[in-house]
């Protein structure tokens, strides 16, 4: 047995019924509408990026990376999110204990967890008060529970955006999932609250970087300017990973912004999906 099922310590739910429907069932209906919209991807996936916005504005997108993980043997995800409220040096990991989902909860992967804090002191510290209070993570979680009931997890959280924290993560994650089964997802955003127009020029700034799952054209883009995508670390550090693992083909598989479900086209958020995949 390589992970915890028992329910403590529990990371519970705290953007349940404002972020997303608190219905499991009506939840359920949304989100097996969106993947039924998405083509299969009869490829072996190595790493995605998703967006973590509400629901109701990003799962629609959010879906076009999650749907190619239904049915896979997976040993686990490392989910890879911005932390919003908090700064602070490094990253802080989940090392034990479960996530709460919509439906049933996802167990900490001990054995890939401690495998990853061996291979970087940044992965050391835990900081479960800042996992409570961010969303980054949770909005990934009603749609990997759908496609992959039960999987085992590694929550990971980025308080230091820098090209460093990038490289030395996208490394971690390859030496400690050696022999293993595992997809990396990072959670990111794009551009937040410009007219639709100008987000769309700032956006494809980003898209060439996925379109390329090239981590050093995604860091020197967000060098030039951070507010091109608020998980861009998290994005960066997943394609550094999959290209050392041999990431072959993908790139984004779909785009839009808020301003598709609300109509306001004056300040909108984008949202891009991209999956990466290995050849074996």
């Amino acid at each position: 047995m390589t992970s915890d099922p028992g329910p403590q310590p529990l990371r519970r739910l705290a953007f349940s019924g404002t972020w997303y429907d608190r219905d499991p069932s009506a939840l359920a209906r949304d989100i097996d509408v969106w993947l039924s919209a998405v083509p299969p991807l009869n490829d072996r996936v190595c790493g995605l990026v998703a967006p973590h916005a509400g629901l109701r504005y990003s799962g629609r997108i959010a879906a076009w990376s999650y749907r190619p993980l239904a049915g896979l043997a997976l040993d686990a995800v490392v989910l890879i999110g911005p932390s919003h409220y908090a700064a602070f040096a490094g990253c802080a990991m989940l090392r034990r204990g479960s996530l709460a989902t919509p439906w049933a909860a996802l167990p900490v992967h001990i054995e890939i967890a401690e495998a990853l804090a061996d291979a970087s002191a940044l992965l050391e510290e835990e900081r479960r008060d800042l996992h409570a209070a961010e969303h980054s993570l949770e909005l990934h979680l009603p749609l990997l529970a759908r496609v992959q009931p039960g999987v085992a997890v590694v929550p990971i959280l980025v308080g230091e955006h820098s090209r460093a924290v990038a490289e030395t993560l996208g490394d971690a994650l390859v030496r400690a999932t050696v022999g293993r089964r595992v997809v990396f997802a990072a959670s990111s955003d794009l551009s937040h609250y410009h007219p639709r127009d100008e987000a769309r020029r700032l956006d494809q700034q980003v898209i060439r970087s996925l379109e390329a799952c090239d981590a050093d054209l995604m860091m020197s883009t967000l060098e030039r300017d951070s507010g091109h995508a608020c998980g861009g670390v998290p994005a960066a550090a997943v394609m550094r990973a999959c290209r050392l693992m041999g990431a072959t083909a993908g790139g984004v598989r779909q785009y839009g912004d808020s301003g598709d479900v609300s109509g306001d086209l004056a300040r909108v958020v984008g949202y891009a999906s991209a999956v990466w995949t290995t050849a074996a």
